[in-house]
C-alpha cells in the first residue's frame, strides 16, 4: 500500500452513510449549515442495511412512520415498507439535503485517533484506487460521529453445524444472497426463527415448491395491516406534517404501552398472543410446539407480520415450521435429534448477525488504544473519557430512528455549545460509585454472543441507557447540555 495525499480537514466526520448517517448529515445541515462535513462510507452506496441485505421480502420489521425521520415524514401508506423503497427514501432524503456531495464511497475506516495537543482526530482508512489497488489515506476532524450501527456487514453469523459437508445442495445465508439463485420448485429450508426467516417464508412460498421454517425454538408473532386506516383518514383533513406527526406519536405511545406491560403483565401479553396466533393457523395446528415461546414478551424482540402473511402461506399449504434440534446434515436434508429428516434442494442459514461495535474501528486517545468493554455510554450517545465523540445506537425494543434522531438533535446542541463557549472539545467524565450493566438488555442469541466487546451503560443518571423514548425525549432534546459529567475545555 501506498499513502496518499496529506490528509485534509473537516469539523465534522461521520462515518456510515446509512440511515443514521444520513440523518445526522441532514440534522448538521438544519442545524449548523455553516460547519464542513464529510462521511466516510465502506460501501459503493447509500442506504447501510438497506442496501446490503438483498434476501426475498426485505423489509423492515417496525412501522414506517416512526422508523422515517422525524424531519422528513413516510410519505406512503405503507406501514411495513419493502427494503428497496426504504433505501429509495434514505437516497431522495440525501437528495433534499444535499448530502451525497460529502460522501466519499468505499472508504473502510481502520482506527481513529486523537490528540488533545492539536484537539483534532485523524482518521486512518483504506479504500481502491482506480486501478484496483488498496491505498491508505488519512483525514482529520474537529469532531467525529460514528453511525455504523452495531451490525457486522462482512461477517454473519452461521453455527458450526454438524455434517454440513455432506449435503448435496446449495446452502447460503440471507445476508450474502446472490441475485441470482433459482428457488422455483425447490424444497427450501429456513433456519432461524427472527425477524429474517419470517420475512423469507411467505416471500419464498408460492414460488418455491415448499418451504419449511426450521427453528429450534418458538418465537412471538404479531400481524399488522399492511395499510394505516387511520393515516389515510388523517390526510384527507389534515397537512400531511400534521397527520404524519399525529401517526407518529400514535405509534410511538402505542410501542412504549405494549413494551410496558409486557414487563410488567408478561402473563397477560402471552396469553393475549397465543390467542390472536391461534385464531390466523389451521383448526387444531399445535400453537404451543411452534409459536409459544419459552420466554416472555419483550425478553427478545417481538415480530411482526404484514396482514399475517406467514399465517397464510401455512394455512394453504406452502410452507410450514418445524420445531427441533439439529443433528446432522445429510445427503438430501437435515436430520434431527428426533430423527425426522427434512429434505431440502437449498438451505438458508437465517442464524442471525454478529454484533460489531463502530464498524470495527481502533479508537485510540493520546496515544492509548480504547477497550470499548472498560468505558460506559453517556446518554447512549457518546463514550466516558473519549472526547468530541458521538456514536448512534437505535432503540432494540421500537424503531431505530426515534432513537438516532433525538441523537443527531442532541449533538447538534452539543456542537453549538462548543462554539458558544469557544471550547476546543468535550469530554464525559464519570464519577465515583456509577455502577454498570449490559448496554442492550435483550436476551437474544445475537445480543448475548456479543455485548461483552461494547460499552456499558450505568445504572443512574446520564449514564443510563433506558430504552424509552419518552425518557430521551427529555434528556435529549430538552434536557441541559452543560453538566458536571459532561466537561467542555477551552
Amino acid at each position: 500500500m501506498s499513502p496518499t495525499k496529506k490528509p485534509d480537514h473537516v469539523s465534522v466526520l461521520i462515518i456510515g452513510a446509512g440511515l443514521s448517517g444520513i440523518g445526522a448529515a441532514a440534522h448538521l445541515k438544519m442545524g449548523l449549515p455553516e460547519l464542513t462535513y464529510a462521511i466516510l462510507e465502506g460501501r459503493e452506496a447509500i442506504g447501510g442495511t438497506w442496501d446490503l441485505f438483498r434476501y426475498p421480502g426485505v423489509r423492515s420489521d417496525s412501522d414506517m412512520h416512526t422508523l422515517g425521520y422525524r424531519f422528513r415524514p413516510w410519505r406512503e401508506n405503507k406501514i411495513l415498507a419493502d427494503g428497496p423503497s426504504i433505501k429509495k427514501y434514505v437516497e431522495e432524503t440525501a437528495d433534499e439535503y444535499g448530502v451525497p456531495q460529502n460522501i466519499r464511497f468505499g472508504h473502510k475506516v481502520l482506527t481513529s485517533a486523537w490528540d488533545s495537543a492539536t484537539a483534532t482526530w485523524t482518521i486512518d482508512f483504506v479504500t481502491t484506487s482506480p486501478d484496483g489497488q488498496a491505498v491508505e489515506g488519512s483525514i482529520t476532524a474537529n469532531f467525529l460521529w460514528n453511525c455504523t450501527g452495531y451490525y457486522n456487514y462482512d461477517e454473519p453469523f452461521t453455527p458450526d453445524f454438524p455434517g454440513i459437508a455432506d449435503f448435496q445442495g446449495q446452502v447460503l445465508h440471507p445476508q450474502q444472497w446472490p441475485e441470482d439463485l433459482d428457488y422455483e420448485d425447490k424444497r427450501v429450508v429456513i433456519i432461524g426463527s427472527g425477524a429474517t426467516a419470517i420475512t423469507m417464508v411467505p416471500a419464498m412460498a408460492g414460488t418455491a415448491g415448499h418451504v419449511t421454517m426450521l427453528q429450534r425454538s418458538p418465537t412471538y408473532v404479531l400481524s399488522l395491516p399492511s395499510t394505516d386506516p387511520l393515516e389515510k383518514a388523517l390526510q384527507r383533513v389534515l397537512p400531511e406534517k400534521v397527520s404524519a406527526g399525529v401517526t407518529r406519536w400514535r405509534n410511538v405511545s402505542m410501542q412504549a404501552g405494549l413494551y410496558q406491560i409486557s414487563q410488567r403483565r408478561p402473563k397477560l401479553v402471552r396469553r393475549g398472543i397465543r390467542a390472536v396466533t391461534a385464531r390466523q393457523l389451521p383448526k387444531d395446528y399445535d400453537v404451543d410446539t411452534h409459536f409459544n415461546p419459552a420466554y416472555n414478551p419483550w425478553d427478545q424482540r417481538l415480530c411482526v407480520v404484514p396482514d399475517g402473511d406467514l399465517f397464510r402461506v401455512i394455512r394453504k399449504g406452502q410452507a410450514s415450521i418445524e420445531t427441533g434440534v439439529i443433528d446432522t446434515f445429510v445427503a438430501d436434508g437435515i436430520k434431527l435429534t428426533n430423527g425426522q429428516v427434512i429434505e431440502a434442494d437449498i438451505v438458508v442459514t437465517a442464524t442471525g448477525l454478529n454484533l460489531l461495535a463502530f464498524g470495527g474501528m481502533d479508537i485510540v486517545v493520546d496515544g492509548e488504544k480504547v477497550t470499548l468493554s472498560d468505558r460506559v455510554a453517556y446518554k447512549g450517545s457518546m463514550l466516558e473519557g473519549v472526547p468530541n465523540f458521538a456514536y448512534v445506537v437505535g432503540y432494540t425494543n421500537a424503531s431505530w430512528t426515534l432513537k438516532a434522531d433525538l441523537i443527531s438533535e442532541y449533538v447538534v446542541r452539543v456542537l453549538k455549545t462548543l462554539r458558544k463557549k469557544k471550547a476546543r472539545s468535550v469530554v464525559p467524565v464519570r464519577g465515583e460509585g456509577v455502577e454498570t450493566q449490559p448496554l442492550m438488555g435483550l436476551t437474544s442469541g445475537y445480543v448475548q454472543r456479543s455485548i461483552g466487546s461494547f460499552p456499558a451503560a450505568g445504572t443512574t443518571g446520564p449514564w443510563r441507557v433506558p430504552q424509552n423514548y419518552f425518557f430521551d425525549l427529555v434528556a435529549l432534546r430538552h434536557g441541559k447540555v452543560t453538566e458536571e459529567s459532561l466537561q467542555f475545555k477551552a
